[in-house]
């Protein structure tokens, strides 16, 4: 099976996306791009994700030509594309609908940097202008808000964040809707206290060596 390593852990990560809360129903999508085969694997439209098999993952190159699959791939396809197009250190896309990054989307706020763990995606998450899901408006739009960040708020949609593996880009969902509760909860009493860029930035050197694996 093609990719077959790639489709077992976006069966395994959908299940996640939502036993974490991170979306419901069919909502959001994930996807694994292998550079060297310079293949995605892409979670398939609207199937619930306890239901998906790694058989039922998609398979496509970067010219939209599917090439392994029982299923329609997601309508989401260039929103993953662009930034293994364009990023070249990332290899993983995870996109949700999680509740408080949703509300803050819905808003039409970017999110700052109320608590230290925003450095998953780095000293804010910016906010992307509104486009119709599944198109290359919302895709380009994603990409050029997001920059060298690693998540973005979608207007009035959700949230997309990007990482060098899918653990990180899963984590990086995960933090950035618990950052964006925090920002939701602080609004409704009060004024939150915001960290300076200078203390992002010692937090961001701290996030280099993060974790088992040193860099």
């Amino acid at each position: 099976m093609l990719l077959a390593e790639e489709r077992k852990m976006i069966a395994e990560y959908g299940k996640k996306l939502i036993d974490s809360g991170l979306t419901t129903g069919t909502g959001g999508n994930i996807s694994i791009f292998n550079r060297d085969q310079q293949l995605m694997a892409i979670t398939p439209s609207g199937v619930p994700y306890h239901n998906i098999s790694p058989e039922d993952v998609a398979v496509l190159d970067l010219n939209n030509n599917i090439l392994d699959s029982n299923k329609k791939p997601s309508s989401e396809y260039e929103m993953h594309k662009i930034f293994y197009e364009k990023r070249k250190n990332v290899t993983a896309v995870v996109h949700t609908h999680s509740v408080y990054a949703t509300t803050i989307a819905c808003l039409n706020w970017e999110l700052p940097a109320v608590h230290y763990l925003i450095g998953y995606a780095g000293s804010k998450v910016p906010l992307a202008k509104y486009a119709t899901f599944g198109t290359k408006e919302l895709a380009k739009n994603a990409y050029q808000a997001m920059g060298n960040y690693n998540a973005v708020l979608l207007a009035n949609h959700g949230l997309l964040a990007v990482g060098k593996d899918i653990d990180w880009a899963f984590n990086t969902a995960e933090e950035i809707e618990f950052t964006c509760q925090i920002y939701y909860q602080t609004k409704t009493i009060g004024e939150p206290v915001i960290l300076s860029s200078e203390e992002m930035k010692k937090i961001m050197e701290k996030f280099d060596s993060y974790g088992q694996i040193q860099k």
